[in-house]
């Protein structure tokens, strides 16, 4: 059977209480969010437990789950990544050589701006499908993406992480202005995104799956900001490390930071005396054995 809806929406869209637009489009939960506002009394906080909310955007995003902002990454940790050779394929290395699955190749999440690098804290949003037929939720202005609020509470040199929708927009150009204008560094997008030629022109990087002119703003639901999401099969927790170039994206685990960055210089001094060899004549027998370690 497919899914009931009541024969007409509450009131107008743009005046139905949070649980009224929860209970049309979630009903599960709905229950969850009239159990908080029974606890907490008719004037709910911005701020409460492990959930926060922009005073400027928070109340237009009232069903989103927005956990507690994540730990901040050192400025001279991210720094010291910015700083490696080949920055992508020496942080996959370091990983592989903790045994964690981190990365991403840019033929699964490509980059609108191939020669761009970036280093920054993630803070994640999870998207769904909307339950709601795309033209009813048209008439009815009945939009529930919260990308833009996700831009909005990060801050600058933070990446904005997607676990997005296929086939439709989790990211436009709008979006993009505001995120170049609050510093963002970049936006990982497991999913599609619109509007190309505007971020590009704005100087803002998207790694994406796919791209489409279709909005998501009919089509999807924002259901948590800074959660743990799964990114093209990579588990991804807020907080944790993103690193993206032309080659593909890496997420370093936030317990694993200093680890990997050791790691990582280790490898980059390593090559940078390997390549110094090669320029200077070293035969590709002994490039091999040290490559290898078959000394």
């Amino acid at each position: 059977m497919g899914q009931h809806f009541p024969e007409r929406q509450p009131r107008s869209w743009g005046r139905a209480t949070p649980v009224e637009r929860l209970r049309w489009r979630h009903p599960a939960a709905a229950v969850t969010a009239s159990a908080r506002i029974v606890q907490a009394g008719p004037e709910l906080p911005l701020t409460g437990g492990n959930t926060i909310m922009s005073e400027t955007t928070g109340q237009l995003f009232d069903w989103v789950d927005v956990r507690a902002m994540p730990e901040s990454v050192a400025d001279d940790v991210i720094s010291r990544f910015r700083a490696l050779d080949d920055l992508s394929a020496t942080v996959a290395d370091a990983l592989d050589a903790l045994g964690i699955h981190g990365c991403v190749g840019s033929s699964t999440l490509f980059p609108t701006l191939p020669d761009e690098r970036i280093v920054g804290r993630a803070i994640t949003l999870r998207n769904s499908p909307s339950r709601m037929d795309t033209y009813r939720a048209v008439t009815d202005g009945s939009w529930l993406m919260a990308e833009i609020h996700a831009v909005e509470i990060a801050e600058p040199g933070d990446v904005v992480v997607v676990s997005g929708l296929p086939e439709v927009s989790n990211m436009g150009g709008i979006v993009a202005a505001l995120a170049r204008r609050g510093e963002i560094a970049g936006a990982v997008v497991d999913g599609a995104v619109r509007d190309v030629a505007q971020s590009r022109r704005r100087g803002f990087p998207i790694w994406t799956r796919d791209v489409t002119p279709r909005t998501g703003k009919w089509r999807g639901s924002s259901v948590e900001i800074n959660g743990t999401i799964s990114v093209a099969g990579v588990t991804v927790a807020s907080g944790d490390l993103v690193i993206a170039d032309e080659t593909g994206v890496c997420f370093v685990p936030h317990a694993l930071i200093d680890d990997v960055l050791a790691r990582c210089e280790a490898i980059d001094k390593k090559e940078a005396v390997m390549f110094s060899a090669i320029a200077d004549g070293l035969p590709t027998a002994d490039v091999i054995r040290q490559l290898y370690g078959l000394d």
